[in-house]
């Protein structure tokens, strides 16, 4: 559902940052740039800063997080009026979008050693099929069919599916899903030096047979 919920945008966004620049392509396709660096350098220093909150405070808060966050930039996105809250969305989205580690984290807590990769594959499948699902119905959600129903306001129909399929999750997460990391192991306090965003380089230094790979 949330890698759905990610697909859904991709074949929308463009259009509708062109919609709100007057239908100026270039314009809209430095904004898009724009958009798409500041959501990957948020990801990259608040993705290690919700994973630590998750060894400290649990899987499953670890998860609502950035969830509630996707479902309030799905909806900034549907009924943004200007492009400066359509960034104020992206900003929300690439500083909670940790849903997918944090989930692989719970299933490493779940899983014995020896069925690891196997979970991790099918976790890994599921993304992919969400991704071939997602632009698909982003396309019709906002092509000619509804168009013709709703106008220009068609643009933002994914963003509102999108939301409540996020909304969905976040409402599972709260209500059925199990808390995965017991207290005991927990870590005790937040470590900000384990938050590094290049920590994994530090990690393939002090292991070089993971270089190549």
């Amino acid at each position: 559902i949330n890698a759905v919920s990610f697909g859904i945008m991709i074949p929308v966004l463009p259009n509708l940052i062109k919609h709100l620049v007057g239908g100026d392509t270039a314009t809209a396709s430095t904004w898009n740039v724009l958009f798409s660096v500041t959501w990957g350098v948020m990801q990259l220093f608040c993705g290690p800063i919700l994973g630590m909150l998750s060894d400290r405070i649990g899987r499953r808060p670890g998860l609502l997080i950035p969830l509630g966050g996707l479902a309030i930039d799905f909806l900034f996105m549907a009924f943004a009026p200007s492009l400066a809250w359509l960034f104020v969305g992206r900003i929300i989205n690439g500083a909670s979008a940790a849903s997918f580690s944090t989930a692989n984290a719970y299933l490493a807590d779940v899983t014995p050693p020896q069925d690891r990769a196997r979970a991790f594959g099918f976790m890994g499948s599921a993304f992919s099929f969400g991704f071939l699902i997602g632009p698909v119905l982003g396309g019709f959600l906002a092509g000619e069919v509804m168009h013709g129903y709703l106008g220009d306001f068609a643009l933002r129909v994914p963003f509102l599916v999108a939301a409540g399929l996020t909304a969905v999750n976040w409402l599972y997460g709260l209500f059925v899903l199990p808390e995965s990391l017991p207290q005991e192991r927990r870590v005790t306090k937040f470590n900000w030096a384990r938050a590094n965003p290049l920590g994994s380089l530090a990690f393939l230094r002090a292991h070089g047979e993971l270089l190549g790979l």
